[in-house]
């Protein structure tokens, strides 16, 4: 069904706190794991991320829908939030590049939202009580009922999401003629890493989640990317073991926030579940080799446990987020093997991390120089 804004909305958190607003998007019903976002602009973007699947946004800022939507601006096919929550829900907007409005893309995508409720209040509950499970609707109101239905969510924790985003069939991007060739093991990529890499001349196959170390090896590629995703990483003990056997290889290998989780899991590292997560486009991150700060795009509601690091033989941290000094980025001591927490190719921004993007891609070069 399409939109009214004359619908009521409910949200009832897990706890039992309820906010009642009106309905945006479709009307329905929809459940996961509540979630907030700081970033002032780069709505659509997260929307399509396939990190948040399975997860309810709530927007930090104010107005959302009122700059509309760019179908060059997604990261991927379609809308992977579960639902949103905002404070301000536009549906009309007044940017002459956007091709619709954001209403007109939910109902397209089927997304519940809840608009005109105190979202700041939102954040700040979920900032002192931690991430939890929601449900929000805009065509039940029995508040016993929804939260009956919402006892039957599973945790984020123990839930393995990537096989219901990442690619089914191989594909390629960029210059089949390039001498670099990049193979992306996709656990719920963005359309900008990728770009990042095709931008710097690689020639680039992107490999679903259970193609073999065998498969990837055979189309020889000269360095490895770990790709973003969703869900908890240490219900993907197949995938770490195909890392380990990739790791084997000697090839330069870059991971990005899943990926870097897992490739910290292949090198016997532990991961754990964040109180409230980090979501945002204004994160500071240290860089410990440079000295330099940067801020940081950054996503994800699980850490690699910071002790197990500075414990071990195989990483040495390389980055480390300064608002709560957790584990921001390794690298393995004995290869061209780097991972980080956060997005360097954060699209539309910050671009201050992009330099690990030319990192990589120096790292294979003097691999093939060798």
């Amino acid at each position: 069904m399409t939109n009214s804004n004359n619908k009521k909305g409910i949200v009832v958190l897990e706890d039992g706190t309820v906010f009642h607003g009106l309905s945006a998007g479709i009307i329905g019903t929809s459940t996961g794991e509540i979630c907030f976002n700081t970033g002032m602009t780069g709505y659509q973007e997260i929307y399509t991320d396939p990190s948040y699947y399975g997860q309810i946004m709530v927007c930090a800022t104010a107005h959302i829908g009122n700059y509309g939507v760019d179908a060059d601006e997604t990261e991927s096919e379609t809308v992977k939030i579960a639902g949103l929550i905002c404070k301000k829900f536009s549906n009309g907007y007044s940017r002459p590049m956007a091709d619709g409005s954001l209403q007109n893309y939910f109902e397209e995508n089927n997304i519940v939202a809840i608009t005109d409720v105190d979202s700041r209040a939102i954040v700040r509950h979920i900032r002192d009580k931690g991430a939890m499970n929601v449900i929000i609707s805009s065509e039940e109101f029995d508040v016993d009922k929804l939260k009956a239905q919402l006892k039957e969510v599973p945790s984020m924790q123990g839930l393995e999401l990537s096989s219901k985003v990442a690619t089914q069939e191989a594909y390629e991007m960029g210059d089949a003629n390039s001498d670099i060739r990049v193979a992306v093991m996709d656990y719920g990529t963005k359309k900008n890493i990728v770009r990042c890499l095709t931008d710097r001349g690689a020639f680039v196959r992107v490999f679903p989640l259970d193609a073999s170390p065998k498969e990837v090896m055979d189309w020889n590629p000269d360095g490895i990317m770990l790709s973003n995703g969703p869900g908890d990483p240490s219900a993907m003990p197949d995938t770490v073991e195909n890392i380990k056997e990739l790791l084997a290889t000697k090839k330069p290998l870059f991971g990005i926030c899943l990926g870097h989780q897992l490739l910290s899991l292949a090198c016997g590292l532990k991961t754990e579940k964040m109180f409230n997560g980090h979501r945002g486009i204004n994160h500071p991150v240290i860089n410990l080799i440079t000295g330099k700060g940067e801020i940081t795009s950054q996503n994800h509601g699980f850490v690699v446990e910071k002790s197990s690091a500075e414990k071990s033989d195989k990483v040495y941290i390389t980055h480390e987020h300064l608002n709560d000094q957790t584990v921001a980025g390794i690298q393995l001591t004995d290869q061209d093997a780097f991972s980080v927490q956060f997005h360097p190719e954060a699209s539309p921004g910050p671009h201050d991390s992009r330099y690990l993007f030319d990192q990589f891609m120096e790292n294979i070069r003097m691999s093939k120089n060798n």
